[in-house]
């Protein structure tokens, strides 16, 4: 009973017995259903793809943490950034000496206040990070009447917005290869995040900034441009090709992970 197939065959022979084939053990083995694997295997649950839907600021958030590089070797510091997905805009950050679910809850907490966030109003997104997936956080988020949303694991697509973020600031030319202190750290953070929102140009929302999209300008913005750009085709309707150029148009709805088929998802 505890050997294999073949063992069975070998052995059987070497007692000058010859049942059948090990071909034809297997064949039996498999009419009975006793063809399987023997061992313990870990099964890993299925996780399903994350599909969420704004149309405006403030309905779906995604967060991340990123490390800072300290003065020293293997000294970091954490940056914790809330992004807003429709309008790009960083609604909250901070910088802390250390990853954790209570730094997280307090800061996920203040920056809701902040925003006036209401509740069943807000989903918020993220990885499966150890601060993202805490029990205090979930708590939080159950509390304040917020949806929690996670990726799946090892997709880092399912959490494109907070990446591309964090990929910006690090490219800008003044962000530094290391911190000399906490207090430079928040420093400088605040410096680019400030850019980030308020000068920093978006191809995703119509070459405007987060700030104007997030606090309700975008309308007026696009408004002045097409008056510049109809004022520059009256002056020379020669140049343009194509007839009188219009603005970009900002999006109508941003996603994570738009469905091919089926009803979209409305939050």
């Amino acid at each position: 009973m505890d050997k294999a197939p073949a063992e069975v065959y070998a052995k059987l022979l070497d007692e000058g017995t010859y049942r059948c084939s090990i071909s034809t053990m297997y064949r039996i083995l498999r009419a009975n259903k006793e063809v399987k694997e023997r061992r313990n295997q870990l099964r890993h649950p299925e996780y399903k793809k994350p599909e969420l839907i704004a149309t405006a600021p403030n309905q779906v958030w995604s967060w991340d943490i990123t490390k800072l590089k300290g003065p020293a070797k293997w000294t970091y510091y954490y940056l914790y950034v809330i992004i807003d997905i429709y309008s790009r805009y960083v609604v909250g950050w901070m910088v802390a000496s250390r990853e954790t679910g209570k730094l997280a809850k307090a800061f996920i907490k203040e920056t809701c206040t902040r925003q006036g966030i209401a509740e069943d109003e807000l989903v918020i997104h993220s990885d499966r990070g150890t601060s993202m997936n805490s029990k205090v956080v979930a708590l939080l988020l159950s509390d304040l009447g917020v949806t929690k949303s996670l990726s799946r694991p090892h997709v880092s697509n399912d959490n494109p917005f907070s990446e591309a973020q964090f990929k910006t600031l690090k490219y800008r030319p003044t962000f530094p290869g290391r911190f000399g202190s906490i207090q430079d750290a928040r420093g400088c953070s605040h410096r680019l995040l400030e850019w980030y929102n308020k000068e920093h140009y978006h191809s995703g929302i119509a070459m405007m900034t987060p700030a104007t999209v997030h606090y309700g300008r975008a309308k007026d913005c696009n408004a002045e441009r097409q008056v510049t750009l109809s004022a520059a085709y009256d002056q020379h309707p020669e140049r343009f090709v194509n007839g009188q150029p219009k603005t970009i148009a900002l999006p109508e709805e941003v996603w994570i992970n738009k469905p091919n088929t089926g009803v979209p998802v409305t939050i």
